[in-house]
C-alpha cells in the first residue's frame, strides 16, 4: 500500500506555474483538478482491489474490470477536450493575469506628493457556461448593481463563452453584496485601480488611465510609450510599490493655487477659456499648467470634450503684441537695432498694397526701441521686422522654435499656422504678433531664452536639474541683449501697459511683462468683438528665475474696464494675482531695485527710462 499514491501529491498540470490545488478562482474544484482526483481516486481502488484474493469469483472480477473501463474512457475523452478546445479555466487564466499584472508606478510632483496611485480594488466576472439560470443571474446583479444594463448583460451570459466581464473595479460593498448572491459561475478577480486623490489638479499634464490600466493621454501614455506596459506584463512590476515613481516638475500647491485664482478670474470675466502655466526659465521645467475647462482624471467620462483640451500644449492661437518680444530682441540681436534706435510712427498707419495696419493707441511721434516695446507700437515693430528683412524674420523664429510642432513627454501637441507663402506683409503682421499662431508653450520656451541669458531650453513635465537642462541647450541670443529684454519688460511694468500686473502682485517682485491681444479668426476673418488675450511676466526682471504665462478665450468687459476687453484688464490682472499667490510657495522673496542697479550695461549706454 506504500506505493498506492495519495490524492494529495503534486500533479503538476501543462501550463501550471506550481502545484495545482484542485480548486478553481472562485475555491471550487475546478473541472481539471476534478478530473484529476477522480483519477486518483480510481487508481487508489484498483490498487487496493487487486490486491484482494482471487477466489473472489472470476466473474465478479470480470463486471468491474467492464465498468472501469467505460468510467476510463469517460474521463480520457474529457481529458482530451480540455486539452484540445479553449473553455472557461483557460479564458479565466489570461483574463486574471492581464488584470492582475496591470501596475503602474505612482506619479508624484516635484516635492513628492501623490498625484497617481493605484489602489486595490476587485472586478465581476461570470463563466455563461457554468451559470444554470441565465434570467434569474441577471435579475439578481443588476439589483445590486444597477448601473449595469440588463438586456447586455443576458446577452453576455447567454454566450457560450468561458468568460465574460459582468462590472470592472466595484466598490467593497459591491463585491460584498454580489458574494452573498451566492450564483455559481460567478467570482472575482483582483486587479489595480488607477486613482488621482486631487482630483482636477494637474488634470492636463497627468492625463488618465483606462480601466484596462492603459495610458489614454498626458503622461499616462508617455509612460507606456516609454516601455512601462511591457515591464509589468512580463511580471517584472506587480505591483507600483516594484517601480520608482515618476517625479513630475509640477508643484501641487501652486497649480492649486493658479487654478483658483484662473477659477475666479474666468468667471468673473465671463471667458469661454482660460489657461494658465508657470515655466522655470532655467530648466525649462513646467512648475504649473491649468486649462479650464479641465476634469477629473479619476473619472474622465468628459476629458475628450473639444472644449477640455489642453490649450497651453494643443491650442493653436495668434499671441499678439507678446509676439513683439520676439521682434525686439531680433532687430538688437541683429545689430540692425541698439537701444537707442528710434523709429517714427508719424500718421499712426502703414500701407502694403490694399492692406493697412494701424497703431492701437498711437503716439504720432518718434519713439526709441524701449518707447515702441512700451507704448506696444505696431508701426515700430513692423520696421524693426522689415530692418531684418522676411527671410532673417523666419530664420530667427525658426530658431526660436515658432515655426515647427513643439514635442515634449506630453502626446499631445500642435503643428503651429505658418503662412503658406511669406512675404513682406506676413513679415509686417507677425512682427506685432498676427499670422502666425502657435501653442502657448512654445511662446514661454521663446520668451525663456530671451530672459535666461540666451539659452534655448526645450519645455519639460519632468523634474530636472539646471545643469542637465543646460547641457544641450544652445545659445541664440547675446548675454547684452537678453539683458535688454528683461530692462524693457520691467520698464513696461512701471510705465505700460503690464502696470496693472504690478499693482495686482502687490509691487513686491519686480516682475516685467508685455500684454497680448488678438482678434480671434471666425469663419477666417478677423471678428472685432471677440479677442484672445495673453499676458506674458517675469520675475524678479533682473534675474528672471520664472514665466507666468495666462490667456483668456474671449473675455468681456467688467466695470472697471470702460469697456475695454484687451489683456492689461484681464489676463494681466489674473496673473497678478497668481504670482502673489505662488511667489512664496516657490520660494520668490519679494525683491526691489532700481532700474540703473537692476541693469547696469542699460544705464552705461543711456537707455530710455533709466532714472
Amino acid at each position: 500500500m506504500s506505493n498506492v499514491p495519495s490524492i494529495d501529491a503534486p500533479y503538476p498540470y501543462p501550463g501550471q506555474l506550481g502545484p495545482d490545488t484542485g480548486a478553481d478562482h472562485g475555491g471550487r474544484p475546478s473541472q481539471v483538478g476534478r478530473a484529476r482526483q477522480i483519477l486518483l481516486a480510481i487508481l487508489a481502488f484498483l490498487s487496493r482491489f487487486f490486491h484482494m484474493r482471487a477466489d473472489k469469483g472470476v466473474a465478479r472480477i470480470g463486471l468491474v474490470g467492464v465498468f472501469f473501463s467505460i468510467l476510463f474512457l469517460l474521463i480520457i475523452g474529457r481529458l482530451v477536450m480540455l486539452a484540445l478546445a479553449p473553455d472557461a479555466q483557460s479564458e479565466f487564466h489570461r483574463a486574471a493575469t492581464a488584470a492582475i499584472m496591470a501596475a503602474r508606478p505612482d506619479i508624484v510632483d516635484r516635492n513628492g506628493v501623490i498625484l497617481a496611485t493605484d489602489v486595490k480594488t476587485a472586478s465581476v466576472f461570470a463563466e455563461p457556461r457554468n451559470i444554470i439560470d441565465k434570467d434569474e443571474a441577471t435579475e439578481l446583479l443588476t439589483a445590486v448593481l444597477p448601473d449595469l444594463n440588463a438586456t447586455d448583460l443576458r446577452n453576455r451570459l447567454g454566450t457560450k463563452r468561458g468568460f465574460v466581464w459582468v462590472k470592472r473595479e466595484v466598490s467593497p460593498k459591491q463585491q460584498a453584496e454580489v458574494h452573498r448572491l451566492g450564483i455559481p459561475g460567478v467570482g472575482f478577480i483582483p486587479e489595480n485601480k488607477r486613482v488621482y486623490p486631487n482630483g482636477p489638479i494637474g488634470a492636463h499634464i497627468l492625463g488618465f488611465a483606462n480601466v484596462d490600466h492603459e495610458g489614454i493621454a498626458g503622461i499616462e501614455k508617455y509612460l507606456d510609450s516609454q516601455g512601462l506596459q511591457a515591464l509589468s506584463g512580463l511580471g517584472f512590476a506587480r505591483s507600483a510599490d516594484d517601480m520608482k515613481p515618476i517625479a513630475l516638475s509640477l508643484d501641487l500647491r501652486a497649480t492649486h493655487a493658479v487654478r483658483d485664482e484662473l477659477v475666479k478670474g474666468m468667471a468673473y470675466y465671463r471667458a469661454k477659456a482660460a489657461a494658465a502655466a508657470i515655466l522655470d526659465v532655467n530648466t525649462g521645467e513646467i512648475i504649473s499648467l491649468v486649462s479650464l475647462p479641465d476634469f477629473d482624471p479619476s473619472n474622465p467620462v468628459d476629458a475628450q470634450d473639444k472644449d477640455r483640451i489642453n490649450r497651453i500644449n494643443v491650442g493653436v492661437y495668434e499671441m499678439g503684441s507678446t509676439f513683439k518680444a520676439l521682434t525686439v530682441a531680433m532687430a538688437l540681436d541683429s545689430g540692425k537695432a541698439n537701444i537707442n534706435s528710434s523709429y517714427s510712427t508719424a500718421g499712426g498707419m502703414m500701407r502694403f498694397g490694399r492692406q493697412v495696419i494701424r497703431e492701437y493707441h498711437g503716439t504720432g511721434r518718434t519713439l526709441t526701441v524701449p518707447e515702441v516695446f512700451v507704448h506696444s507700437s505696431n508701426m515700430g515693430s513692423i520696421k524693426m521686422a522689415l530692418s531684418v528683412g522676411v527671410e532673417g524674420h523666419k530664420a530667427f523664429l525658426r530658431k526660436m522654435g515658432q515655426l515647427d510642432r513643439l514635442r515634449t513627454e506630453l502626446p499631445e501637441s500642435a503643428e503651429p499656422l505658418v503662412p503658406s507663402r511669406w512675404g513682406e506683409i506676413n513679415t509686417a503682421t507677425i512682427a506685432f504678433g498676427h499670422g502666425l499662431a502657435v501653442a502657448p508653450i512654445q511662446a514661454l520656451e521663446a520668451v525663456g531664452a530671451l530672459v535666461n541669458g540666451g539659452y534655448f531650453i526645450k519645455p519639460t513635465f519632468l523634474k530636472r536639474s539646471e545643469a542637465d537642462a543646460k547641457a544641450d541647450a544652445p545659445r541664440v541670443i547675446k548675454p547684452e541683449t537678453s539683458e535688454a529684454m528683461r530692462y524693457i519688460m520691467r520698464l513696461n511694468a512701471e510705465r505700460g501697459s503690464a502696470r496693472k500686473t504690478d499693482e495686482a502682485s502687490g509691487g513686491a517682485y519686480f516682475i516685467g511683462g508685455k500684454t497680448g491681444t488678438a482678434e480671434k479668426v471666425i469663419n477666417g476673418r478677423y471678428a472685432k468683438n471677440k479677442n484672445f488675450t495673453t499676458f506674458m511676466a517675469i520675475a524678479p526682471a533682473d534675474k528672471p528665475k520664472y514665466i507666468f504665462l495666462t490667456i483668456y478665450d474671449e473675455p468681456q468687459a467688467t466695470p472697471e474696464s470702460y469697456g475695454y476687453t484687451t489683456a492689461a484688464w484681464n489676463s494681466g490682472v489674473t496673473t497678478g494675482k497668481i504670482i502673489e499667490r505662488v511667489a512664496p510657495l516657490l520660494g520668490l522673496p519679494p525683491h526691489t531695485a532700481s532700474l540703473a542697479t537692476a541693469f547696469p550695461t542699460m544705464a552705461r549706454q543711456g537707455a530710455w527710462g533709466i532714472r
